[in-house]
């Protein structure tokens, strides 16, 4: 036996060498998400924007791997951000509402304690918590940031335009620190530098261990507001100065990393909520190629920009064709920080790193299109089949489809000519997936219609 035990040890060493690593550096890597507000798919420069300058973030994106089919878990902002923040799809849980799709400042509800978030997984895990920017998860003191694994919080608990100016009814916008409102009645326009400057002072205290930083922008979400610096210095007007205000922040957040010496311990990823609020015209963002924006079960809709950087871990490849989505995040995160998932969750997302790495191409096999509490829409690779459709804001009813209409979304990205006659075999693939799913479980009711008591 003794002459076996030197070719068992090699045999062994071999075996662990093939197995996957990532961030060898620090096992436990930091984390940034950054995540813009009604930011549109055509909205940055390394998207195709002709006069936005966004440099950092085109930057961001040649050093690391950008999505160009990367997907929210809903057309809307608020269960979106519950989707992202919990790796499962709002219906799960109950924010997937019929009366109301997003949370007001009357709304009596908020992200349901039963629910694991990326904060508190990575919390149990050692990691220090903070969120900076937009909550939308619900205003109530029992359902904020801090009571849901975030150690730390700087900012605002509803949309900017929740506000008296749009609506008499409501009380001054308030800026809170933790469980405590420091403002009411906010200027705006000092926001994004001041979301600024609370990450970076985040970073810069947090450095020496490992940390988890939700950045949810206000912007560029209306009513559009940028700092006198910005103000008048994009050829797209206000939009563009906001945009170009929110790429600087993003610029002097990964500065921030290279500084400290510790950009290669960390993911930083950026992405958006939904896309572009089509209906706000000039005020409104881009979808590029993609057709229909915000509220939409169409592409521009729901695919959003999706850049991940991590210097020495993502190889700098430019661009990746394959799926993915904001509730891959909580799983890809759960592996990188060495813990299991939650227990008895069902998780709408996967593990990324193998696409991240370079060492596969895909990990996703479908995307679901939600539209409040019905499935409007389902991907599998490059086919889309559309079962129920409805433009963005509008009073026109649903429409469902006796033969869903399918498109290829490699031929024709901006869904213009519907192929179902031409490829049945492909649309019933889909067609049983679609049973498939809405079988394999029964929706939450919802909690989008509870108001606060009177």
């Amino acid at each position: 036996m003794k002459n076996l035990s030197f070719p068992i040890c090699i045999f062994t060493f071999l075996i662990l060498l093939s197995l996957p690593s990532y961030g060898q550096k620090n096992s436990k890597p930091n984390i940034i998400v950054i995540f813009a507000d009604d930011l549109g798919y055509g909205d940055l420069g390394c998207y195709g924007h002709p006069t936005i300058q966004t440099p950092y973030l085109d930057q961001m994106a040649a050093e690391g791997m950008r999505f160009t089919q990367f997907y929210v878990g809903a057309d809307v902002c608020t269960p979106s951000r519950a989707a992202l923040l919990t790796g499962r799809l709002p219906i799960r849980f109950g924010m997937a509402g019929e009366g109301r799709g997003v949370l007001f400042p009357d709304s009596g509800a908020g992200l349901p304690h039963s629910e694991v978030t990326i904060a508190s997984l990575l919390k149990e895990a050692g990691y220090s918590t903070g969120m900076i920017g937009k909550w939308h998860l619900g205003h109530l003191p029992e359902f904020m940031p801090n009571t849901h694994g975030f150690d730390y919080f700087f900012g605002t608990p509803y949309s900017n335009d929740m506000r008296p100016a749009s609506n008499p009814k409501l009380p001054p916008f308030p800026l809170y620190r933790n469980e405590e409102v420091i403002e009411r009645g906010i200027q705006q326009e000092t926001l994004t530098k001041r979301y600024t400057e609370e990450a970076v002072k985040f970073i810069r205290e947090n450095k020496e261990e490992p940390f988890f930083l939700y950045y949810p922008s206000n912007f560029p979400h209306v009513p559009l507001y940028a700092s006198e610096d910005f103000v008048g210095k994009s050829r797209r007007g206000l939009y563009g100065d906001v945009v170009s205000e929110l790429d600087w922040s993003v610029g002097e957040i990964l500065k921030e990393l290279k500084d400290l010496g510790i950009d290669d311990s960390t993911l930083v990823i950026f992405t958006s909520d939904n896309g572009p609020w089509l209906s706000q015209k000039e005020e409104g963002g881009s979808s590029g190629l993609l057709f229909e924006g915000k509220g939409s079960t169409y592409e521009g809709g729901m695919r959003v920009p999706g850049i991940f950087w991590w210097p020495g871990t993502i190889p700098a490849k430019g661009s990746t064709e394959a799926l993915g989505t904001t509730m891959d995040l909580l799983p890809t995160f759960a592996r990188l920080a060495g813990i299991p998932l939650p227990k008895g969750k069902v998780l709408d997302g996967v593990d990324l790193m193998p696409v991240l790495s370079g060492q596969e191409q895909a990990v996703r096999e479908f995307v679901y299109y939600y539209h409040r509490s019905e499935l409007y829409a389902i991907r599998k690779g490059p086919w889309k089949a559309h079962f129920t459709t409805r433009p963005s804001y509008s009073a026109e009813p649903a429409k469902r489809h006796e033969t869903p209409l399918l498109y290829n979304m490699e031929a024709d990205p901006s869904e213009k000519y519907n192929v179902s006659d031409q490829y049945p075999e492909q649309l019933l693939e889909i067609q049983k997936e679609y049973q498939r799913h809405v079988e394999s479980f029964t929706p939450a009711a919802s909690i989008m219609e509870i108001k606060i008591a009177d």
